[in-house]
């Protein structure tokens, strides 16, 4: 399978890249070139993805030009829409919708042209559904997040497996200060954050706690409309917990507010961080690295309002400009088959497809393995995504900064500082045309 390398191109202005997916693109010029198909991935993913294409290319005779990016995804895409010459087809995740839709980098999707199109769950349906309420993305993966701790450091000091805040509070401060690794030394940690700002990871992280104290960072209005509810008092006080942790009892991670994810997994493998809230995408990952039966993967624990954790997923979008649009429309058609999700349920040691969007695949049979039924019970009761505001990147954003600073610089409480964020979210909703 061929793989090339994109051309190094000249950052340009916002204006050019808003008229970057004109007609005129490489792919129209040249038909006999293969499929480009780009997807978000680790060395690890791409393998999976690369034996998904050659069965794809086997069954239908249409040849991809695979190429996996991990570093700097957002920023290739971008350099290609500015040149006009945008990949045919990009696998990534949910949270890119409202970005390619605002660009028109994809094109909309009729739900009814989809062969195989009928199996795919209806929830799985609504990770390509924009704000308009037309669907611009094919679903390929779905997931929930869940949390992971180190069982071996659990049992070692008597602690329960948490379900509340309480518990898992408790437990990050003895992973802390009680030596759960027996080594006589003070260098472990309750709890792993991958809390970079950038593409507002720090956001995708604590949404899921605000969730689980009451809050929101956008409250759903209806008619397409929404309202600021991150400086709500439940959201204040989930916050106001999140900065303890942080600044007060030092149970998390020293350097996590500049780790990313990739960065994140390897202080859980190596024992310096006891408890995680990931994606179930490391479980294949951490079983070979850390020891299946060292770890345990639980449903995140109840805060005050409940049961809540961010669920989004993969999607599959056909990029706007590309002469290939019969060969995109049957590389979706495949990777939603039985087949092909089973295929990337199935990729070692991580899975491209984490839970199913068809249907038609069974969970339990595939995998055979409960901590992947748990997955797939949080996915059912708990799991939400971020709301279908026509963009939510610049609200992720713009809180992943704030909750960064609030966490790094460590003030007297929270309040003061999302109420500030508040304001600059209502600027956000009045200018994507989405407040009362």
């Amino acid at each position: 399978m061929r793989r090339r390398t994109a051309a190094t191109i000249a950052t340009l202005s916002v204006a050019a890249l808003l008229a970057g997916c004109g007609s005129t693109v490489s792919s129209a010029e040249d038909p006999n070139k293969p499929l480009e198909v780009w997807t978000r991935s680790t060395e690890a993913t791409a393998e999976v993805y690369e034996k998904i294409f050659e069965s794809f290319t086997e069954k239908t005779g249409v040849r991809v030009d695979y190429k996996p990016i991990f570093n700097d995804f957002d920023k290739q895409v971008q350099q290609r829409a500015a040149s006009q010459d945008l990949p045919d087809v990009v696998i990534t995740d949910t949270g890119s919708l409202g970005d390619f839709v605002k660009q028109s980098w994809t094109t909309e999707v009729k739900r009814e042209d989809v062969a195989g199109g009928a199996d795919i769950v209806d929830r799985a349906w609504g990770n390509g559904k924009g704000a308009d309420g037309k669907f611009y993305a094919i679903p390929c993966s779905t997931q929930a997040l869940v949390t992971l701790i180190r069982k071996d450091w659990r049992e070692k000091l008597g602690k329960p497996v948490p379900t509340t805040w309480e518990e898992l509070d408790d437990l990050a401060k003895a992973f802390t200060r009680d030596d759960p690794d027996g080594n006589g030394q003070n260098d472990t940690y309750g709890m792993l954050v991958p809390g970079t700002t950038d593409r507002g990871y720090l956001a995708w992280w604590a949404s899921s706690y605000i969730w689980q104290g009451g809050g929101d960072i956008l409250e759903e209005e209806g008619d397409g409309k929404f309202r600021v509810g991150v400086d709500s008092p439940e959201s204040t006080k989930a916050v106001e917990r999140l900065r303890k942790l942080f600044c007060e009892e030092k149970v998390v991670q020293p350097g996590s507010l500049t780790l990313g994810t990739n960065d994140a997994h390897p202080l859980f493998e190596s024992g310096k961080s006891g408890i995680y809230l990931t994606g179930p995408y490391m479980i294949g990952r951490f079983d070979k690295s850390v020891g299946e039966d060292r770890y345990e993967v639980i449903a995140s624990p109840r805060g005050p309002a409940g049961a809540a954790v961010l669920g989004e997923g993969e999607n599959i979008y056909r990029m706007a400009g590309s002469a290939k649009t019969a060969d995109q429309k049957k590389l979706a058609e495949y990777l939603i088959t039985a087949e092909a999700q089973q295929a990337g349920m199935k990729g070692d040691p991580q899975p491209v497809v984490r839970l199913p969007v068809n249907k038609t695949v069974d969970v339990d049979a595939t995998y055979n393995d409960p901590r992947w039924a748990t997955v797939a019970g949080v996915y059912r009761s708990e799991a939400r995504p971020f709301p279908s505001v026509p963009n939510f990147a610049p609200f992720r954003q713009k809180t992943s900064e704030t909750l960064n600073s609030l966490f790094a610089k460590c003030p007297a409480d929270s309040a003061a500082e999302l109420r500030s964020l508040a304001d600059a979210l209502e600027k956000e909703l009045e200018n994507q045309k989405a407040s009362k």
